[in-house]
């Protein structure tokens, strides 16, 4: 699904990615996990297409992401650190307006607006201006934006940060039942979230993979991870 080869991001002198390579398989959730400051953030947006590499290449069902970079991003949903919503905008209008923007065809829109707004639990506030939403619900209406085009590929950058215990269950929930249908690359700096929802994991530590394996694999390591969860995010 997703080739990334010595892939490097540099902010003048500093190296926020280190030639790092590795695959993302279809069908798979893939936890992205570092201390801020890691790397995780500016490899998310190059992932989505929002941030050119400094070097390396991204494949993303063999498409090179630099030379074809419309076309993949029609393939992909992307939901950032910071969800970039329109506040005075209804719940059921902004998805639509989205879905216009990511060219749902005009007669697949209400019926793609439903089914999203059903999927992230969104009925009861589809008519609430986005303003007067809880910051968990905010995040749903990420995720509906995400998923109204139907990508194969979903990229969720820090999905639960900011949401109390609760809401941070409810949605490592909704993100483990897309996986029947999507391939999913997150990002998270909490080690008990990627252990719940994902199937491999990275270690990202100052631009390097410092480990990688399944969640049992990883186990291990969890008081290296805590010891190197410390810094500033690029």
């Amino acid at each position: 699904m997703i080739t990334i080869q010595s892939l490097s991001k540099n902010y003048g002198r500093h190296e926020a990615l280190k030639k790092i390579s590795f695959n993302v398989l279809k069908g798979e959730i893939l936890g992205i996990i570092g201390s801020n400051g890691a790397g995780k953030s500016t490899l998310m947006r190059i992932l989505a297409g929002y941030l050119p590499p400094s070097s390396g290449s991204v494949a993303i069902d063999k498409l090179d992401l630099i030379k074809n970079s419309l076309e993949v991003r029609t393939r992909l949903g992307y939901l950032p650190e910071n969800t970039p919503l329109y506040p005075e905008m209804r719940v059921d209008e902004y998805i639509r307006y989205r879905a216009a923007l990511k060219r749902v065809p005009n007669r697949r829109i209400a019926e793609k607006v439903l089914d999203v707004l059903d999927l992230c639990k969104l009925r009861s506030v589809e008519h609430q201006l986005i303003s007067t939403l809880s910051k968990g619900y905010r995040q749903r209406v990420g995720l509906a934006d995400a998923l109204v085009n139907e990508p194969d590929l979903l990229i969720f950058d820090e999905p639960t940060l900011g949401l109390d215990p609760t809401q941070q269950r409810q949605i490592c929930s909704l993100i483990k039942g897309l996986a029947k249908r999507h391939t999913i690359l997150l990002s998270s700096h909490l080690l008990t979230e990627v252990e719940m929802i994902c199937s491999r994991v990275i270690i990202l530590h100052q631009g390097n993979i410092v480990a990688m394996g399944t969640p049992e694999e990883l186990y291990p390591l969890e008081e290296t991870f805590t010891r190197l969860t410390r810094g500033e995010e690029h």
